[in-house]
């Protein structure tokens, strides 16, 4: 008798265990500069993000690796002058624009908490990017002012973008209530171009970055415990950005055709603060960015927020 009940509360242990890891994920993303509650509705004014996420069978992994994460992605961003209505294009600091795209995405973990993510984004900008149609109907849904001057957007073209981002844990305290991790990237694109460098620091309630929300980790399976079964932490992200090209902001790369175009600042400093807490089903993050001038006009620095929750399901 004693070894039968052994052996349910074995089983029951290991259903539990498994129960706490889940294949898929997921969620939204939305930024927006008035969630800073600025009165400020100006450049980069809009994002929506919808994500679906999913865990490679671990099996044939080599031991270098915890996990294999697949994603795949729909996308919206809004740009416009220094006010959603600056109908003269002669007043206008800054195009108005909209980048639509699907992504796909493929993410690699090691152990050693590196982590590898290589991109690929396809869609439109210009009027086929449904921007000014996006901005229209969100204004009067909230009741906000008519937007002006889409008149003068970036012209239609396909959009093609690459991009590798690499992230390196450089240290970890000993009570794993603080870590630092190095992180770089680099876009290749007919939309996007250029390269950046940051410093990631975060302070709380940690997970390693191979089982942690902020790498949209906590799916699979993981061959290394978890340092804690849920995370609760603030980080802190200054980056520098180099900036090659920017079809938002300088019109396409195969026609001059856009009627209000600039150059861009080839050095983009920005500084971001986020807060995020996750459990094994649910993510939720906030996040404010402070960014320097972008456009070679009278365009001033921006900042924004972002939101982000997250739902995960399939048991493994």
């Amino acid at each position: 008798m004693k070894s039968i009940l052994s052996s349910l509360f074995i089983i029951f242990i290991s259903l539990s265990v498994n129960a706490q890891s889940f294949k898929n994920e997921f969620g939204f993303k939305t930024e927006n500069d008035a969630y800073l509650a600025t009165l400020n509705d100006r450049y980069y004014t809009n994002g929506l993000f919808i994500y679906f996420r999913s865990a490679l069978n671990p099996e044939k992994f080599s031991d270098k690796i915890e996990k294999k994460i697949y994603e795949i992605s729909l996308g919206q961003k809004m740009y416009t002058p220094y006010w959603g209505s600056v109908p003269n294009k002669e007043d206008q600091d800054r195009p108005f624009a909209g980048y639509l795209y699907a992504g796909g995405a493929y993410s690699i973990f090691y152990k050693k908490e590196t982590v590898l993510k290589l991109s690929a984004e396809i869609g439109m900008i210009g009027p086929s990017s449904l921007a000014r149609n996006a901005q229209k109907f969100l204004h009067q849904t909230v009741g906000f002012y008519a937007p002006a001057g889409w008149d003068y957007q970036i012209k239609n073209d396909c959009a093609l973008n690459l991009a590798g981002n690499y992230s390196k844990l450089l240290y970890r305290s000993t009570d794993n209530i603080i870590d630092f991790s190095g992180q770089g990237y680099a876009n290749l694109g007919t939309t996007f171009s250029g390269l950046g460098t940051s410093i990631l620091f975060r302070a709380g309630k940690l997970n390693q970055l191979f089982n942690s929300a902020y790498h949209n980790a906590v799916i699979g399976e993981s061959k290394t415990k978890n340092l804690n079964k849920s995370e609760f932490f603030f980080y802190l992200k200054p980056q520098l950005n180099v900036v090659a090209y920017d079809a938002t902001i300088q019109g396409s790369l195969f026609n001059h055709n856009s009627p209000v175009t600039f150059g861009v600042k080839p050095i983009v400093f920005e500084q971001q603060f986020g807060l995020n807490y996750s459990s094994k089903r649910f993510t939720a993050d906030f996040n404010v960015i402070f960014k320097t001038k972008e456009v070679e006009s009278a365009a001033k620095a921006q900042n924004y927020g972002g939101l982000s929750l997250y739902y995960r399901f399939e048991k493994i």
